[in-house]
């Protein structure tokens, strides 16, 4: 992985910690939130951070579970802005 910002390949990994000691965890929209106000079902998020920049980045580990039910999208799909741009 390298950052984003500058392209240096040598990030530090790290993770948020909230004050009262908890990790930070990513929920998906859709998630029932119940589970989410009980603190349950979020996904770990893993940070890095670029000694040469400052940027932090951060990335979310996804389950099996959520990798099949992710990758597979019903309908049609929204154009990206960039796609958008280049057919206007």
């Amino acid at each position: 992985m390298h950052c984003t910002e500058c392209g240096n390949p040598s990030l530090v990994e790290g993770e948020l910690i909230h004050s009262d000691g908890d990790k930070t965890k990513f929920s998906p929209t859709g998630d029932p939130k119940l589970k989410r106000t009980l603190g349950m079902g979020g996904r770990p998020v893993r940070a890095y951070g670029c000694p040469r920049c400052g940027r932090l980045q951060f990335s979310v580990e996804f389950n099996e579970e959520d990798l099949k039910k992710y990758q597979s999208f019903e309908g049609e799909q929204q154009r990206s802005a960039v796609e958008q741009e280049g057919n206007d």
